[in-house]
């Protein structure tokens, strides 16, 4: 009878009808990161031309990685370290810049950790709020360089001749501020305007 009851209730047609459409969404849902990482991929290739490829320009401005903290952000910390760790080698592959030994090498994890941390730590807040999405850029800022410092000293080792601290100093911070800057007020504000939208969604205070 019981059985019966819950036939003839529409319990069991409801719940497929249900699971059916939560399977639905999330292909979607996949779908549409796969399709906007794909695009952030593209702009890591596309804007280093806006600096004319020049290495100097690159180095303050780092136009490479605004789209893969955004990836981070938007997709999800997988496809931010995905997109993050092929970007620079692929770029190199087709266009020669950055050069393969040792910048694009050290480039991919560095941009890598970018996408992972970025999009971890924000995925994993209680609030998607700016005191969030700050926290969780500053410190994948911080992370991928030290990444990108470490990578570097494995591949010149120390010494005179290798990669010294105050060569660290001075490209991963010093020589970056304009890009860190543009970083800080950029990415806040595009993540602002998405929050109004469908595209991303916010977990907000009550």
């Amino acid at each position: 009878p019981s059985r019966q009851l819950r036939r003839d209730s529409g319990f069991p047609v409801c719940h497929q009808r249900c699971g059916k459409g939560i399977r639905q969404i999330m292909k979607n849902k996949k779908i549409l990161n796969i399709v906007l990482s794909a695009l952030f991929l593209s702009l890591c290739l596309v804007l280093p031309f806006f600096t004319g490829q020049i290495k100097e320009i690159g180095n303050m401005l780092l136009p490479m990685h605004i789209p893969v903290m955004l990836c981070g952000l938007i997709c999800g910390w997988q496809y931010g370290l995905i997109v993050g760790a092929i970007a620079p080698i692929m770029r190199s592959l087709l266009f020669s810049m950055p050069v393969m030994y040792p910048s694009a090498i050290s480039m991919a994890f560095e941009l890598a950790t970018y996408g992972f941390v970025i999009g971890y730590m924000f995925s994993k807040s209680k609030w998607n709020c700016m005191k969030s999405l700050y926290r969780s850029l500053i410190v994948s800022m911080v992370a991928g360089r030290v990444v990108w410092g470490l990578v570097q000293t494995i591949l010149l080792g120390l010494g005179d001749n290798g990669f010294t601290l105050s060569m660290f100093i001075g490209s991963a911070f010093l020589k970056a501020i304009p890009g860190i800057i543009l970083q800080l007020v950029l990415i806040p504000a595009i993540m602002l305007v998405l929050g109004k939208t469908h595209l991303r969604h916010r977990k907000k205070h009550k």
